[in-house]
């Protein structure tokens, strides 16, 4: 706002206070206007980056949120959010001006300005954390800050340094935009979404705006015609109909182009049509009518009707071929109570009739907040809190019910296990088993859209550690890695309490908890139990913390002249390392889920490799046998699946191990052919330890070849090769 008369200051006011009037009549006029005229005086001597007076800032929030028909006490939030942070005035000033709600808002916004300024990934994901916590409280603090957020990103151009601009503009992709998503305000998602891509991918952003323009410019009449024809087929079948076409946004476009892996020319889709009309019945006649005159696409119908949103989307999903030019289009049906709901979100549910406050009313309405506030309960801090809170945000949903008929929505890709924790914490760590339709299934089974799970518990039993690799919600790995620390912490204190009695009794001194006490602060220990851990973990020796207690007892170091003392080294962990040579001489098995010292080797059935998906099955007398999944051998086990293992790849370790793979060749039969097979493997850095001729033409040679390679990938690079030489014929992974 240009420094202007007193005139200029009234009109804007007014035009303000007006605005919120347009949807709400009887909002407080007058509180609107103190808080005005206070935040322009606290602004009055700043200035924003582009050289405006900042009170524009707080003003343009403030007409944001009006567009979102929030309630007066928001309106008045934003315009006094940055006061606290960054004039002399405090929120005792904002209590006795504006009142003790309005005090508590701008409390929580100016709690997450302070921590924005920090660069940190650390500070950033204890910024999250307190927005997560505010927004539970009152979730119009969100509102605030999303209108806070928008405007910045709007003039985020005249910010100077490059490094900060981008990390705000990826703050904004993977914080806030999914924030604004799931509380259903999808206009501004998509504004904070192309804003951020502007930033952080402009040669990317640039190419498409320009292949959107060029298109706009061929069929410059496609968008007005297809609405007159879909409102002309509708009136025609007695429903009238408010038909809008608009193109989808640069970012949607690029995410699609990346996710589906194609060029922009082989997306046939970025136009999308919204039909609103009266009733829920006239939704599902209208897409009946569309489907009578159009060529559907297959698989992308998607009701939302029936099955809502987690954020409350209501809204029939289509696509369809236009008949004239082949091209696909998508068409979204709702009515105008479901349309207000996907342009407002949360703002939608409010009444202002009845004075009922939005931070009361909407937490209610969205349970994926309280999964939030779940997670926030297992995480051992920020980070971690980040980085499972992005796992629930970021992924599409499927819906699942249970037995009851009860609906369950989680991330896509989700495991029984993922379903399980959703229903309830108890109920995901005493899960054993799974039926999905009826049929038991494999805890790391993909549910599907539709699917009634039933989840089976044993009393007593708790998380299996190797769940969290492929669980997908963050509420199960949550729950998951917090019972792995605690299991962990709890074993490591008991071999540490261990070492420390044998360590203390071997030099004969006393070693209780008074002693232990006395060292903790040289130790750089908080309690005892931590001190205890450390030796167990191994972090610490057993004969530092003696030394520690009892100074007395180090020995008095000989005359260098005699001899060079030696190089202390800190305690490790016993066992071998993943990967590396054990006490016989071979490497340690890469395999997790199972008992440390379970014996194991490998089916020759299947020839499983790192990469491939395995179980265990327990053989008496020889531990565990590793298959493929998709062993055949495995349907000779299936009336005994007490004998499955849940077991997996080990990622950290294995690597240096090599493992034998089968292929079954056919070469030519001609000088060299041989040769040439055993030079692009070993080219390769494969080693073959069994080849053998299983049939013989004059043509042909069919071989079976075993050799050693370090994973799936190894072989799949070998098979590669091999197929490009001139003298094989085919290659294949056999399978026995």
């Amino acid at each position: 706002m240009p420094d202007g008369s007193a005139a200029q200051v009234d009109a804007m006011r007014a035009d303000l206070v007006a605005q919120v009037r347009t949807y709400d009549p009887k909002a407080d006029g007058d509180i609107i206007s103190r808080a005005y005229d206070f935040a322009e005086k606290a602004h009055a001597k700043q200035t924003r980056d582009n050289g405006d007076p900042y009170f524009t800032h707080p003003v343009e929030v403030a007409q944001i949120l009006t567009g979102y028909r929030v309630d007066t006490n928001s309106i008045v939030t934003a315009l006094l959010h940055d006061v606290v942070e960054d004039t002399p005035v405090t929120l005792a000033d904002i209590e006795k001006g504006f009142g003790r709600d309005v005090a508590r808002l701008v409390d929580g916004v100016t709690k997450l300005t302070r921590l924005e300024l920090q660069s940190d990934r650390t500070k950033q994901a204890e910024n999250f954390r307190k927005l997560v916590l505010a927004m539970s409280e009152d979730i119009r603090v969100l509102l605030v800050k999303l209108a806070d957020r928008l405007h910045n990103m709007r003039t985020l151009r005249f910010v100077r340094e490059e490094s900060r601009r981008r990390r705000i503009a990826a703050e904004t992709l993977e914080i806030y935009a999914p924030l604004a998503e799931r509380i259903g305000m999808d206009a501004v998602k998509t504004e904070l979404e192309n804003l951020a891509f502007r930033e952080l991918q402009p040669d990317a952003c640039a190419s498409i705006l320009a292949r959107i323009a060029f298109l706009r410019g061929e069929g410059a009449d496609v968008i007005d015609r297809v609405t007159e024809d879909l409102k002309r087929l509708l009136a025609e079948h007695g429903i009238r109909a408010e038909i809008t076409g608009r193109e989808k946004s640069p970012y949607s476009i690029w995410l699609k182009m990346h996710r589906r892996n194609v060029a922009f020319e082989q997306l046939s889709d970025i136009m999308a049509f919204r039909v609103v009309v009266g009733t829920v019945d006239e939704c599902y006649r209208a897409l009946g009518i569309v489907h009578a005159a159009f060529r559907v696409v297959p698989g992308r119908f998607k009701d939302y009707i029936s099955t809502p949103k987690p954020n409350g989307y209501r809204s029939l999903h289509t696509g369809v071929i236009l008949a004239e030019s082949s091209q696909k289009i998508e068409v979204q049906i709702r009515t105008r109570e479901m349309h207000d709901i996907a342009e407002y979100g949360v703002a939608a549910h409010w009444s202002y009739k009845d004075g009922t406050p939005p931070g009361a009313e909407a937490p209610k309405q969205y349970r994926w907040l309280r999964s939030l506030l779940e997670i926030l309960e297992q995480a051992s801090g920020p980070e971690e809190f980040l980085e499972h809170t992005k796992l629930e945000m970021f992924q599409d949903q499927v819906f699942c019910f249970t037995p009851k008929g009860d609906l369950i929505t989680l991330p896509r890709g989700a495991t029984p296990v993922d379903f399980a924790y959703a229903v309830h914490s108890e109920v995901g760590d005493t899960c054993v088993g799974a039926k999905v339709n009826g049929r038991i299934v494999p805890l790391k089974t993909e549910l599907s859209n539709g699917d009634q799970v039933e989840i089976v518990t044993a009393r007593g039993h708790t998380p299996n550690p190797a769940w969290e690799r492929f669980v997908v919600s963050g509420k199960a790995r949550a729950r998951i890695r917090r019972f792995v620390h605690a299991q962990a912490r709890a074993q490591n204190v008991e071999a540490g309490r261990a070492a420390l009695v044998k360590a203390f009794r071997q030099e004969g001194v006393e070693g209780g908890a008074a002693v232990l006490e006395g060292v903790l602060k040289a130790l750089k220990q908080p309690s005892v139990e931590d001190l205890q851990a450390a030796v167990g973990s191994g972090a610490l020796g057993p004969r530092e913390v003696v030394l520690a207690a009892y100074p007395e007892l180090r020995p008095t170091p000989r005359p260098s002249s005699l001899v060079m003392p030696l190089a202390r080294g800190r305690a490790k962990p016993a066992g071998p390392t993943p990967g590396a040579p054990g006490r016989d001489g071979r490497a340690a098995m890469p395999i997790s889920g199972l008992v440390a010292g379970m014996s194991i080797h490998f089916a020759g059935c299947c020839h499983p490799l790192p990469g491939d998906p395995i179980v265990g099955i327990v053989t008496t007398g020889k531990g565990v046998t590793i298959h493929t999944r998709d062993c055949p051998t495995l349907e000779s086990f299936a009336a005994t699946p007490e004998r499955f293992l849940d077991v997996g790849w080990d990622s950290d370790g294995g690597l240096a191990q090599r493992h034998t793979g089968r292929l079954a060749v056919v070469t030519t039969n001609e000088p060299g052919s041989l040769a040439t097979l055993t030079n692009v493997i070993a080219k390769r850095e494969g080693n073959i330890v069994n080849l053998k001729i299983v049939n013989r033409t004059p043509e042909f040679f069919e071989m079976l070849v075993d050799l050693d390679v370090r994973d799936l990938r190894h072989l799949g690079d070998i098979i590669a090769a091999l197929r490009a030489s001139q003298h094989i014929t085919s290659v294949e992974r056999a399978r026995a």
